[in-house]
């Protein structure tokens, strides 16, 4: 009997609203190993795409935001127990995009660690960065941290580090997103989705296109139902392009440099999605 075998193509599906849809425009481009082989095919998003991408993150963003900071903290972790438990599966994945087995090994740890990070922030954020305010008069004064609504991301090409490092600290608080991956190294983010739609997230929370970064970064930047950009992956030049895109809604802007994902992480990239809602209440006799 002949061992010989076809080799399985695949094309890899975006992930909207908790599914994992082909691109409404039937496109695909082809994604290349570290030595410039086939490894797959990826879905190309169109404009489309991104409005629907958009339109799930809206339609999740109620119910993830009212969840209490715990219960968020919660489901964060059981994702990091399920990317630990594909940890092999993403080492290979970095692997084929040329990173050597220690430095794939060791992307995929700092991915895991981060992503912990960032999820025990979940029920302190109130602690750190709301306040009881001094008032001249029988009046309380609190100001407290809520989430932003929908954020746009631009994710760095970095594969998995880069993209953790852009999606946990912005669903962390209770905002949702929609994410364009790394263009040339997308199939690690399809691999997150997989990740995310089998764990407790909400589907819509978390939103992944992948694509033409210079196609669908503008129309995320002018949607008019998308309340915050982080252009974490963006070029100088495409910032700049988004940055007058977002300025029709007001649009609260990342811009890479106020921000480096590579850095150990902080509370900029939390508080930048954040709103302060402050609140008097009369002190009764």
């Amino acid at each position: 009997m002949s061992t010989e075998r076809l080799t399985v193509r695949k094309t890899y599906k975006l992930y909207i609203g908790g599914a994992f849809p082909r691109s409404e425009s039937g496109r695909s481009y082809v994604i290349n190993d570290g030595q410039g082989g086939f490894l797959a095919n990826a879905s190309r998003a169109s404009r489309k795409d991104v409005r629907d991408g958009v339109t799930a993150a809206r339609k999740a963003f109620p119910g993830w935001s009212a969840r209490t900071p715990y219960n968020r903290g919660q489901i964060l972790y059981r994702v990091a127990e399920m990317l630990e438990g594909r940890r092999a599966q993403f080492v290979a994945e970095l692997r084929d995009t040329g990173l050597g087995k220690n430095a794939a090994t060791e992307e995929v740890d700092e991915a895991i660690d981060r992503w912990v990070w960032y999820a025990g922030w979940a029920d302190k954020l109130a602690a750190v960065l709301g306040s009881a305010n001094p008032v001249a008069g029988p009046f309380f004064n609190l100001s407290t941290p809520e989430p932003t609504g929908v954020v746009g991301v631009i994710a760095p090409d970095s594969p998995l580090l880069g993209l953790v490092s852009v999606i946990a600290p912005a669903i962390i608080s209770g905002n949702t997103c929609v994410v364009v991956a790394s263009e040339p190294a997308p199939l690690p983010a399809i691999t997150l989705a997989e990740v995310l739609a089998t764990s407790d997230l909400p589907g819509g929370v978390v939103n992944l296109l992948t694509g033409h970064r210079a196609e669908l970064a503008p129309w995320l930047a002018s949607h008019l139902d998308v309340n915050a950009l982080d252009l974490a992956g963006a070029s100088a030049d495409l910032t700049v392009e988004c940055e007058r895109a977002a300025a029709e809604n007001l649009k609260r802007v990342l811009r890479p440099a106020e921000s480096d994902w590579t850095a150990d992480p902080g509370l900029t990239r939390m508080k930048a999605f954040l709103e302060t809602k402050t609140i008097w209440h009369p002190i009764g006799l």
